[in-house]
């Protein structure tokens, strides 16, 4: 039974990583920051408590990141997702643009989008990479963003979160040549679409089950061919 971890497993693309996983049996290790409040997972895992193991971790703590790696010791993990990420104070569906326009930046936000969005996933990955080693699929996908593309970006705005996934893709760029060299890991950044989530909104463009769907058939097919690439969830490249 291959295993996946996911992170930010409470709710919207999370969750539904955690449902489409487990459905098609896989053992999946979901992270959450508050165990005991993700009652839509905490439901899940006791309908399917032979695939789902629930596991509270908060990404911005980097010694609990390493405490749960010990835990794990000697477990294989084919697929490391990251998942979890955050706009900030203000999200598409509570400020939309005007969530990051020019004159008004929060840095201490920044902060903490970019320990979210930007450390954390480098962070995950040094902590289970011998994991991820381990297993037969060997791979790492980091959530990143059509936003953080420098190549597409032509409205401007959106500056913490924007920064934190072009930081990301860099951080993933780069572990995609060392991984597959040294571990033959491939670690590549997907953009999992504009989907209606409590981050993305009501009027965004897909719903979780399309985007998730479209994500597992990508990482399905990766190779250590792929390093080096920005995907979106349906299969097509983004520009950097």
């Amino acid at each position: 039974m291959p295993t996946v971890l996911v992170t930010g497993a409470n709710r919207g693309l999370g969750l539904e990583w955690v449902r489409q996983y487990s459905e098609d049996n896989w053992s999946v290790i979901a992270c959450v920051r508050k165990a005991s409040a993700a009652t839509e997972l905490q439901a899940l895992g006791a309908k399917r408590s032979k695939q789902i193991e629930i596991h509270a971790l908060d990404v911005t703590d980097f010694a609990a990141i390493d405490a749960l790696a010990a835990q794990l010791k000697g477990r294989a993990i084919d697929v490391l997702i990251n998942n979890a990420g955050t706009m900030g104070a203000q999200n598409f569906a509570t400020g939309g643009l005007s969530a990051g326009r020019f004159g008004v930046s929060d840095f201490d936000d920044w902060v903490q989008v970019f320990r979210i969005n930007a450390f954390a996933p480098m962070k995950m990955a040094e902590a289970f990479v011998e994991h991820v080693e381990r297993s037969e699929q060997k791979k790492i996908v980091s959530l990143s963003s059509i936003v953080g593309s420098m190549g597409k970006n032509s409205v401007g705005g959106l500056y913490g979160y924007r920064g934190s996934k072009a930081a990301l893709n860099a951080i993933m760029h780069s572990m995609g040549i060392d991984l597959a060299r040294k571990h033959g890991i491939c670690a590549v950044p997907l953009h999992p679409g504009w989907a209606r989530t409590a981050m993305g909104g009501e009027r965004a463009d897909i719903d979780p089950v399309t985007s998730v769907t479209g994500m597992r058939k990508v990482i399905a097919a990766l190779t250590l061919e792929d390093t080096g690439r920005f995907l979106m969830y349906d299969g097509s490249e983004l520009p950097w």
